[in-house]
């Protein structure tokens, strides 16, 4: 039963569909702050996704564990192992919302841990790949932050400018 739960969970994560699924919920519930958070936390996602899967996997090239199981639980990535690209993006996610919106981090960065460790679990990462791309994604969403801070809050509607 964990098995399959971890497994449609972490293919649910596959190209971002969870960051994109609740930043369209905040989006259209949370008001302007849940609007703001959406766009922060998205903007972190394609950082992270094009940092870590652009630069850091190339650099590092280490390959993904050997599968322990006859079938893997999900699908084996091309891509190198390290870090992992599907926790960065959910902790980026998770970041760039609680810089606007603090009340979603609990749930966010909860979602984030589970998907890094549906990861370890389904065999396609290293415990440290899911740490380290946890970090990354913290590191990138704070460092986007901190431009879009600098730039005058560009995700804010002109009204309130």
């Amino acid at each position: 039963m964990l098995d399959a739960a971890l497994s449609r969970l972490s293919r649910a994560a596959d190209y971002s569909r969870l960051s994109l699924a609740a930043a369209s919920i905040l989006a259209l519930v949370g008001g302007p702050a849940g609007r703001r958070g959406a766009v922060r936390g998205l903007t972190s996602v394609v950082v992270a996704a094009a940092v870590v899967n652009a630069a850091f996997k190339p650099l590092t090239r280490r390959r993904r564990p050997a599968v322990a199981r006859v079938t893997p639980l999900v699908r084996v990535p091309r891509s190198r192992s390290f870090p992992s690209g599907h926790t960065a993006t959910a902790f980026a996610f998770a970041t760039g919302v609680a810089h606007v919106l603090p009340p979603a981090a609990p749930p966010l960065y909860a979602l984030a841990a589970l998907v890094g460790y549906s990861r370890v679990h389904t065999g396609v990462h290293y415990p440290l790949d899911a740490a380290s791309g946890a970090l990354c994604g913290i590191a990138l969403a704070e460092m986007t932050n901190s431009c879009l801070d600098r730039l005058g809050d560009v995700d804010q509607p002109p009204e309130h400018q």
